[in-house]
C-alpha cells in the first residue's frame, strides 16, 4: 500500500466506480458496466442510504480516504465505492433514478466540502493484502461468492499460492482454499455444460451452499471432489460431471424447468441433502421425485422413524381428547374415523407386544 502521506484531494466528478468489484458478478453486472449502472446497484443492494444520512449529518471523515488506482486514464476507486456513491447522491441526487425523499438537502458549505474526497493512490497488486484482510477475513466481509472471485483474481493475476494468500490475510481455517475450490466447481459445471448459474431459480446466487456443502462427507463422496487444499482447476473428476449437474440443480433449482431449489437454507437442508446422498435408496428418490423430504425419510433409520411417528401420534390423540367435549358435535364420519384409529392402534399394540415378548404370555393389558 502507498503511504498515508500520499493522500490527495481529488474532485468527486473525476472518481469512478470499480467495474471489477467482485461483488458485482454476484448480481450479473459485468466488467463493462458504467458508473450509472453501478450507482444504481450500490443504491439498491448495498444500503448506501445509511451512509448518505451519516455524511449529511457529520460530513465526510478526512481520515478515511478511498483507495484509487489509475486505470485506462481514469481514477478508479477500488476501496470505498459505497462512500463515493453516498457523496454523489448528496451532490447530484437528480441523477439517481431511485432517489428517495429521505435524501436530505445539504448546505452550500457542506456541498463545497464534498466536492473533493481524500484519495490514497495505489495499485491492485499493492492493495490486495489490505482488501483481502478487510473483506475476506476482517470486519467488512463480502459475500462468499465475492470473496471467492477476489481470491481467484489474486491467485491467477499475481501467481500467489492459495496458502500464501491465506497466511497474509490471517486465515487459519482454510477458508481461502474452500472458497477457491467452490468457485472452480461451479465454473467446471458451466464449462462442461451440466449447469449454468443463469438458470438458477432464485435471483440471488447462494454460493455459500455450494462451497460449504463440499465439506460434507456424503456430498464430497457423491462428487468424488478433491480436498480443499488442492489448487485444481477441475476438482470434480470427469466421470462425476453428470452428478455435479444434478447436485447444482438440487442446490439452486432450474427456472427453465420450473424446478425450485431443494435447499432453502443451509441448516438444516444442506445436512439433510448430505444424509440423502449417503443412501442409495434416497438418491433414487431424489432423482425420480425431486423430493428432499421423501429422500431424507428413506435415509433415516427405521427405528428412529417409528419412534417419532408413535410419539407424534400419541401427542395428536392427546390433543384431540382435550378438545372432545367442546369440539365433537356428533358427526358420524368423525366417529368412524375414531374407530379406524382404534383398530390401527390395537393392531399396532399387538404386533409390538409380540415382538417385545415372542414367548406367548398373557397380554400386558390383561396383566394391568
Amino acid at each position: 500500500m502507498t503511504s498515508q502521506d500520499a493522500v490527495q484531494q481529488i474532485p468527486v466528478e473525476q472518481l469512478h466506480f470499480d467495474s471489477r468489484n467482485p461483488r458485482l458478478t454476484e448480481f450479473n453486472i459485468g466488467p463493462d458496466a458504467d458508473d450509472a449502472e453501478i450507482m444504481g446497484w450500490l443504491w439498491d443492494v448495498m444500503d448506501v442510504q445509511e451512509l448518505v444520512m451519516s455524511i449529511a449529518a457529520s460530513g465526510y471523515f478526512p481520515h478515511e480516504p478511498v483507495i484509487i488506482i489509475e486505470e485506462n486514464g481514469r481514477n478508479v476507486v477500488i476501496e470505498g465505492n459505497r462512500r463515493l456513491a453516498a457523496v454523489k447522491a448528496l451532490l447530484w441526487p437528480d441523477e439517481i433514478e431511485q432517489r428517495s425523499q429521505s435524501i436530505p438537502e445539504i448546505s452550500e458549505d457542506a456541498r463545497r466540502e464534498l466536492q473533493t474526497l481524500p484519495c490514497l493512490p495505489s495499485t491492485r497488486r499493492d492493495a490486495w493484502q489490505y482488501l483481502g484482510f478487510k473483506h475476506i477475513n476482517g470486519p467488512a466481509k463480502w459475500s462468499s461468492y465475492a470473496k471467492a472471485q477476489y481470491i481467484a483474481e489474486v491467485h491467477h493475476t499475481y501467481d500467489i499460492p492459495l496458502r500464501e494468500i491465506a497466511r497474509q490475510i490471517g486465515d487459519r481455517h482454510k477458508t481461502v482454499q474452500r472458497l477457491y475450490r467452490g468457485l472452480r466447481v461451479i465454473e467446471q459445471a458451466e464449462k462442461a455444460g451440466v449447469y449454468h448459474r443463469e438458470h438458477r431459480f432464485n435471483t440471488r446466487f447462494a454460493f455459500s451452499h455450494l462451497y460449504a456443502g463440499l465439506d460434507y462427507e456424503g456430498i464430497s463422496s457423491f462428487l468424488s471432489v478433491s480436498e480443499e487444499a488442492a489448487e485444481s482447476e477441475t476438482p470434480v473428476p470427469e466421470s462425476k460431471l453428470k452428478a455435479l449437474g444434478e447436485f447444482c440443480t438440487w442446490l439452486y433449482g432450474n427456472k427453465l424447468e420450473n424446478r425450485r431449489p431443494l435447499i432453502r437454507s443451509q441448516n438444516p437442508d444442506l445436512r439433510r441433502l448430505n444424509a440423502a446422498l449417503s443412501n442409495p435408496k434416497s438418491l433414487t428418490v431424489l432423482r425420480k421425485d425431486f423430493d428432499l423430504s421423501k429422500a431424507v425419510e428413506i435415509s433415516r433409520p427405521a427405528a428412529a422413524v417409528f419412534e417419532e411417528a408413535l410419539v407424534a401420534a400419541r401427542l395428536e390423540l392427546q390433543n384431540a381428547r382435550a378438545y372432545l367435549t367442546p369440539g365433537y358435535e356428533g358427526s358420524e364420519d368423525l366417529l368412524r374415523a375414531a374407530g379406524t384409529i382404534a383398530e390401527l392402534a390395537e393392531d399396532l399394540y399387538r404386533e409390538m407386544e409380540r415382538k417385545f415378548n415372542p414367548v406367548k404370555t398373557p397380554r400386558l393389558t390383561e396383566q394391568r
